[in-house]
């Protein structure tokens, strides 16, 4: 998989510290990811894209840290890849299921977080890829009537689209961007 990326440095990164930063991370993410394999869907296909993800410009700035597919409430989620759950609860008043992954090569971090999800499984259970770890709860998340489920993924604990793992989805209308045809189900 080839994958090439440009990002410019933000204004504020004037110190050598932070273009260090800068320049040093993008290639590790471009790396990573293409040592990585295809996870597979959370949902049962089709897979829209609802809400795409909107990386912050910097940690702590608004932003959308994954992305909010189409789904209705009871809809089986799986596991993107095998792993161990990390946490499989409720947090403020979502329902939600994390898994850290076992698929990363070694010294890289992958964890993602599904919600809202009531979860099937418990933390320290161990799910292989494509395994149902809990069905779409309801909530709050995406604009009623629509109902969604939030997808993050984090790479070496920076937030990255899912996308990156998942390959091209199905944009839905009025989304704003031209859609494009996905040969991807879930499953790799």
């Amino acid at each position: 998989m080839l994958l090439s990326v440009a990002i410019p440095a933000p204004a504020s990164a004037t110190s050598p510290i932070a273009q260090r930063v800068a320049v040093s991370t993008v290639p590790l993410v471009v790396a990573t990811t293409t040592a990585l394999p295809r996870a597979s869907w959370p949902l049962d296909a089709p897979h829209t894209v609802v809400r795409p993800f909107e990386a912050p410009a910097t940690p702590y700035a608004a932003g959308h840290r994954g992305i909010d597919l189409d789904a209705t409430p009871g809809q089986p989620v799986y596991a993107l890849a095998a792993g161990t759950v990390s946490f499989a609860g409720t947090v403020v008043d979502r329902p939600l299921v994390s898994v850290t992954h076992s698929v990363a090569p070694p010294g890289v971090s992958l964890l993602s977080s599904l919600e809202p999800v009531t979860p099937s499984v418990a933390q320290g259970d161990a799910v292989a890829a494509g395994q149902q770890i809990g069905v779409v709860a309801t909530s709050s998340h995406c604009p009623l009537p629509r109902s969604c489920l939030h997808l993050g993924v984090r790479l070496n604990g920076a937030y990255v689209s899912p996308l990156l793992l998942l390959g091209a989805v199905r944009r839905a209308a009025g989304a704003g961007r031209r859609r494009s045809r996905s040969g991807a189900h879930r499953g790799g």
